[in-house]
């Protein structure tokens, strides 16, 4: 034991000798007080993944077994009620099915307000 404790001395003794240096930081700019910061360019090519939910809904086993082309699933949703429109699984908007050019699209009716969305990351 005597020989790990002069192992472990003569480097805390060399550390004890040096004299404490004060730290130095780069100078605090001021940062832009209005809304936007200067270049958000960076993050504007991250691709994220949009959800449209339309509904859901239980089903047994053997009922799923039965289902056939031509079948109908009852959903949750009621018809004309908005969908929700989630990004990376948080709602960000409401809104209707749309049909343009012979796709399926969806119009917003309503787009959930920046606090909201703050409140869903806590």
């Amino acid at each position: 034991m005597a020989e790990s404790d002069s192992a472990i001395r003569p480097e805390s003794q060399t550390a004890g000798n040096q004299s404490p240096q004060p730290a130095s930081f780069p100078p605090v700019q001021q940062a832009e007080t209005g809304g936007t910061p200067k270049n958000i360019d960076f993050i504007l090519d991250i691709p994220m993944s949009i959800t449209v939910y339309v509904g859901s809904t239980k089903m047994a086993i053997r009922d799923l077994l039965q289902l056939s082309q031509g079948s109908v699933i009852e959903l949750d949703k009621l018809a004309g009620e908005p969908m929700e429109v989630m990004v990376n699984n948080k709602l960000v908007a409401r809104g209707e099915v749309v049909v343009v050019n012979e796709k399926f699209g969806i119009r917003l009716t309503d787009v959930v307000s920046a606090a909201e969305r703050v409140q869903q990351l806590r």
